[in-house]
């Protein structure tokens, strides 16, 4: 397994994200989350069943109906709702996973890792890119 500090790098790196758990609602996490990724520069899908759009851009129900394959998937929704996603990231070729905190727990690391995923937990997208 690759220690955190290393993962978050290469993840940051990447360009395109699914923010899973994006909500209007800009008092949330959800929001401020997939909002510091797009004003950073990253391409990003907000997947949220509840929202047709979220500032005027597209918001998608699940991956599975994203145009594009995104290179990391981000998860702001409670850990035990991340298990029925798993099977799909890991059907569209997905490759990493990060958990802002409150969206694991080490019965869901162990699931990834055991899929063969690279999962980043317990660190804080706002807090990397300087929120």
């Amino acid at each position: 397994m690759e220690k955190i500090e290393t993962l978050k790098k290469k993840m940051l790196e990447k360009k395109v994200w699914a923010v899973i758990g994006a909500t209007a609602k800009k008092e949330k996490f959800g929001y401020k989350v997939w909002k510091k990724l797009e004003e950073s520069g990253y391409e990003t899908y907000p997947i949220n069943p509840s929202y047709d759009e979220i500032d005027g851009k597209k918001c998608y129900n699940s991956l599975m109906e994203l145009p594009k394959k995104p290179d990391v998937i981000n998860f702001i929704i409670p850990p035990e709702s991340i298990f029925n996603i798993l099977p799909i990231a890991k059907e569209l070729e997905i490759e990493y996973l990060w958990c802002q905190p409150g969206a694991v727990n080490q019965e869901l690391v162990s699931e990834a890792e055991r899929l063969g995923f690279k999962i980043a937990y317990n660190v804080c997208v706002l807090v990397e890119l300087g929120e």
